[in-house]
């Protein structure tokens, strides 16, 4: 059963008041469905009002981790720090709270050691772990928490990029028998939507530093400019490495879908390739579709290592969807 937001922090406010709070919650729910404003109110409602600050994620008994701005993964470093503030003695003395978010994003090393933090809990602790895909989290973590699942925000249309990446993933899935000449095929068109959004943003970049030096070329030095210019430059990098993201985390979702049609979940992040991914879905097992999407994880962490880009997006695609050719021919 899906709650909305405020439905389900009356829902825990009542266990709390109850005395029948569980010591770890499972938040789940399409992005936009509002799993960090109910981790957060919740963290409010366990800790108490305090001093210094109306936000309750900075309250000194709540600690978080989150993946990482380059990475976008979550380290065994940051479950085991969190795990030593949790065993550490409340600050204000009530309850501790650690949250997970976008706990879907450990690494194995930290869905590992977060899952002995779930076995043996530090005492007077809540956890609380947030994700847009459960299905990517251990079977033994989702075990031992209680979901709590949100009611799907209204759905955006895929972005233009988005549009074509899934077309291109359209057009791949629809061929009978897609070879390794295919996928590498795939590899350049996926390169080729890499390169044109890097360009798109390195010509706003161009045209935003054209504009300033018309208007500012005579009312500052020259050292400004070149600062701008410099910044400009790092800006429209920093927005290509999240773009890059944001293409990861589409191929993650088609997968997801995959995986999501199989287990006869009703809500799709891209409910416009059901069929193909439904077709899938019913070739696969999920062994396979796990082992799909892990090779696609494990290209975002490559990405966070600074591993060279069309190297490991060659091995993240042979793995991705290179042996997808056996399943097509099933």
């Amino acid at each position: 059963m899906a709650f909305s937001p405020p439905a389900a922090f009356e829902f825990l406010r009542r266990a709390y008041g109850a005395g029948r709070l569980a010591h770890a919650y499972l938040i789940t729910g399409e992005p936009g469905s509002g799993k960090r404003e109910l981790a957060s109110r919740l963290a409010g409602l366990v800790c108490g009002p305090w001093e210094g600050a109306s936000d309750p994620l900075k309250h000194p008994d709540v600690h978080t981790a989150e993946p990482e701005s380059k990475s976008r993964v979550i380290k065994v470093e940051q479950t085991r720090e969190l795990e030593k503030e949790l065993q550490m003695r409340s600050s204000m003395g009530g309850l501790k709270v650690g949250i997970l978010f976008d706990a879907d994003r450990m690494n194995a090393a930290a869905s590992n050691s977060f899952l002995k933090t779930l076995e043996e809990p530090p005492a007077n602790s809540l956890l609380l772990l947030a994700t847009v895909h459960p299905e990517m989290l251990l079977d033994t973590i989702i075990s031992r928490c209680i979901q709590v699942t949100l009611t799907a925000a209204p759905r955006q249309e895929p972005s233009g990029s988005q549009k074509r990446l899934l077309d291109l993933l359209a057009r791949f899935f629809d061929q009978p028998k897609p070879t390794l000449g295919d996928v590498f095929g795939l590899v350049r068109n996926f390169v080729l939507l890499l390169a044109e959004c890097k360009a798109s943003l390195q010509g706003e970049g161009a045209e935003t530093l054209k504009r300033e030096e018309a208007r500012y070329e005579k009312t500052t030095d020259g050292k400004w400019l070149e600062d701008r210019e410099e910044y400009l430059k790092v800006s429209a990098e920093s927005r290509y490495l999240q773009a890059r993201a944001h293409f990861v985390d589409t191929l993650l979702q088609w997968w997801g879908d995959v995986l999501r049609q199989q287990h006869g979940a009703p809500a799709l992040d891209f409910p416009s390739h059901r069929e193909q991914t439904h077709s899938l879905a019913t070739r696969m097992t999920t062994p396979e579709i796990l082992r799909r999407l892990g090779a696609l994880e494990g290209l975002r962490e490559n990405f966070g290592r600074n591993v060279q880009e069309q190297l490991a997006i060659e091995v993240a695609f042979i793995k991705a969807f290179g042996e997808a050719e056996a399943a097509v021919q099933k």
